[in-house]
């Protein structure tokens, strides 16, 4: 196995999202996923029945021994349900993880409307998580909520983009899953270019997790030293079941934007 990916998040004991899609996605991609649990969940295909905080020194814990063991090529956040888990998370990145890849996944609100996030917690994720962040990985709701832009096509996923970046997160995939369309269409913003993926909708309804499984994909192919937006478009292949560029209906990463400082 090759790169060591520390993911931070809660647990769905559904196991359809959370720490157990992540680890499965990981794994998937011959990575070696690590563990710090924020939160542990009573969840099945019906929603979200139960949420368990996890004491705070015991998630700081679970983060440190694993980085004084055995490190971490690129760390990946999920479910941080509150400030004071958001402070404990961020405090930890502060004094252990400057250097290593952070890509943070801002989950607010489950697949079946449970709240993951608390009212007051937005602030402290904008400024305490998104400043260590390589990669940003918000649905269009999650952009919306975090840049104030409502996000309901291209051109304001890469307005809201834009307005997350100067949080100082390095890059914003902002995905376009709950956008209408034909496609799926999710947009890299980075502060020189814009990257463009495209792909043909699925039409399920078994998309629980997909946003866990996305950004902890990309988290392996950071660790495992491939460029944010290769990294960025195996995970989608991982997530539509397209295993190659070559395959029917895979949509080619196309620039968009490009700035010349």
């Amino acid at each position: 196995m090759d790169g060591r990916v520390l993911i931070v998040a809660g647990s769905d004991s559904g196991g359809g999202a959370g720490i157990q899609a992540d680890i499965k996605a990981v794994t998937a991609l011959n990575g070696f996923a690590m563990t710090a649990i924020t939160a542990l969940t009573a969840q099945n295909t019906h929603g979200v029945h139960g949420i368990h905080p996890v004491d705070l020194t015991f998630v700081a814990q679970q983060m440190d021994v694993v980085l004084d063991d055995l490190d971490a090529d690129c760390i990946k956040t999920g479910m941080l349900h509150s400030v004071d888990v958001i402070e404990i998370v961020a405090g930890v990145l502060s004094a252990r993880a400057g250097s290593i890849p952070l890509i943070a996944d801002p989950v607010m609100v489950a697949k079946g409307g449970a709240k993951l996030l608390d009212d007051g917690a937005h602030a402290a994720l904008v400024s305490l998580i998104l400043p260590h962040a390589t990669v940003l990985t918000p649905n269009a709701p999650e952009a919306g909520a975090l840049s104030g832009i409502d996000v309901v096509d291209e051109a304001s996923q890469q307005r809201a983009g834009e307005a997350l970046l100067k949080h100082g997160v390095g890059a914003v995939l902002v995905k376009g899953g709950h956008i209408e369309g034909t496609d799926v269409v999710d947009l890299l913003v980075m502060p020189d270019e814009t990257v463009r993926f495209s792909d043909p909708r699925i039409d399920s309804v078994n998309t629980h997790g997909t946003g866990c499984t996305l950004a902890s994909a990309i988290a392996a192919g950071i660790a495992q030293g491939m460029t944010l937006a290769d990294a960025v478009a195996r995970a989608r292949r991982l997530c539509t079941g397209r295993p190659s560029p070559s395959a029917p209906g895979f949509g080619q990463a196309v620039m968009v934007r490009s700035i010349t400082p």
